[in-house]
């Protein structure tokens, strides 16, 4: 694996007719950078560039890859194209936007909608830190993943799994939208098929069934990770991660602590979504839908997912003195 990590494209720096302005993030699997097309217009590029098997010397615009990590390298390249091309396919407000992606290079370049907001792990963050009994209400919990599932629905209609579902890749946009970011599937593949590479899972919010290499994977795979961020969206922490669970599994003690705080039916939710038998847990979106949504569970407002949220953070503030400074310059950002 590499020591040092690649070096991301300096400003200025053209690929594909878009300028980039600059780094946005860095992961093991690549980098994001912000960026503008020829008519201004901001942009998000995400380029294909695994740490783990590729370097590049600052000021350079090739990736450099060892001789024995080419096959691997050009195999994750495909999928990170195809998944390019599969996301590009789907037009669903809860699903990030592919607008192009293309081979320069020697590497692909994914072109996505520039999103504003922050992710729902910047707000289970500042939540957990102002809680009171709860970090979100419940009817803020069902209509975030209310949200979140139909656009899951759509992703397994056309056949995808997004495989890295969790807090980090939810984002809340500052017009008042829930998107999936982030998806993992090109990911999958270096992990299955690469011996010397470190799986790249989340711990919490991977199924058990993602540690072992020779299983099948579903939407249920995906239906373990919307458990899990339910859960910390209850708890504000992650639970804990699918082999802890294995060897001694706390979930019911710790949602059991829960109860008269959330509706035993969300509890439950929870617990059939994160069954580390995958074929106990919900099949098919759908059936969690159903369940998610069920009649007597649900408040029904005419607030969107981010106006809630924002809407619980001001009355937060309002009954916590001592932390008022930090949520208005939380709420300031967000608005």
């Amino acid at each position: 694996m590499s020591k040092v990590k690649p070096a991301p494209l300096p400003p200025d720096t053209v690929i594909g007719g878009y300028r980039v302005v600059r780094k946005l993030s860095a992961g093991g699997f690549g980098v994001v950078y912000l960026a503008v097309d020829n008519e201004g217009q901001q942009v998000a590029i995400k380029e294909y560039l695994p740490s783990s098997l590729a370097s590049r010397p600052p000021g350079e615009l090739l990736p450099q890859v060892q001789p024995e990590k080419l096959s691997l390298y050009r195999l994750g390249l495909k999928s990170f194209f195809e998944e390019g091309r599969s996301l590009a396919q789907i037009s669903h407000a809860s699903v990030v936007s592919v607008l192009n992606f293309f081979r320069e290079n020697e590497t692909v370049y994914m072109v996505m909608n520039y999103l504003e907001g922050g992710t729902l792990q910047d707000f289970i963050i500042t939540a957990r830190e102002l809680k009171k009994q709860k970090v979100f209400r419940e009817s803020t919990i069902r209509s975030l993943f209310d949200e979140i599932l139909r656009g899951l629905r759509i992703v397994h209609q056309h056949k995808m799994l997004h495989l890295d579902i969790k807090p980090a890749n939810i984002f809340i946009t500052d017009d008042n939208k829930a998107v999936m970011i982030d998806f993992g599937a090109a990911r999958e593949v270096l992990s299955k098929e690469g011996n010397f590479i470190r799986p790249m899972y989340t711990p919490g919010f991977a199924a058990p069934e993602m540690y072992r290499r020779d299983s099948s994977m579903g939407p249920w795979t995906d239906i373990y990770a919307i458990g899990a961020c339910i859960y910390a969206t209850m708890q504000g922490y992650p639970p804990n991660d699918a082999p802890q669970r294995l060897e001694k599994d706390r979930l019911s003690l710790a949602l059991s602590r829960l109860r008269g705080v959330y509706s035993d039916n969300l509890i439950e939710v929870v617990e059939w979504c994160m069954s580390l038998d995958p074929l106990s847990r919900p099949q098919s979106v759908f059936a969690l839908q159903k369940e998610l949504s069920r009649e007597g569970e649900r408040r029904y407002t005419k607030l969107t997912v981010g106006e809630k949220m924002r809407l619980q953070f001001d009355n937060m503030v309002s009954d916590t003195k001592k932390s008022a400074r930090k949520a208005t310059g939380f709420a300031t950002r967000f608005k």
